[in-house]
């Protein structure tokens, strides 16, 4: 990894540590509650993504780095809160899918602070549970 890939990572994340819990807190944001993998406890992170049928789309900006997708490999079953509402399904990583193409069809802030910012995008589909 470049000096330059991993100073971004680096101011990236040290905002989202300061961000991330009031986005949590607002009603109609979109959170993925993930199981820490050595913790065991419920990680929520405020994601931009799309429900698509049975689906929820999102692209992770840092790939394997991004701890909820480190969580999610170890155990996929996830929550996701869409307008207000949880839903309980299963997570897979899609390195074969196309995460730019992908973002072009997710809300559009989202996927431009993705875009700017991320370094190694993978997109995520959560199928939900009923």
């Amino acid at each position: 990894m470049s000096r330059r890939t991993d100073l971004r990572f680096r101011a990236t994340t040290a905002v989202q540590r300061r961000l991330n819990p009031l986005l949590r807190r607002l009603p109609l944001q979109t959170v993925l509650e993930t199981t820490g993998r050595v913790s065991g406890q419920p990680r929520r992170t405020p994601v931009g993504g799309r429900r698509v049928g049975g689906s929820f789309w999102l692209v992770s900006e840092f790939g394997e780095r991004s701890q909820y997708v480190r969580n999610i490999k170890a155990d996929p079953r996830v929550r996701v809160r869409i307008r207000g509402r949880w839903h309980e399904g299963t997570a897979h990583l899609m390195p074969q899918d196309d995460p730019v193409a992908r973002l072009r069809g997710l809300p559009r802030v989202n996927s431009l602070g993705v875009r700017a910012l991320g370094t190694n995008l993978l997109t995520v589909r959560v199928d939900l549970d009923g």
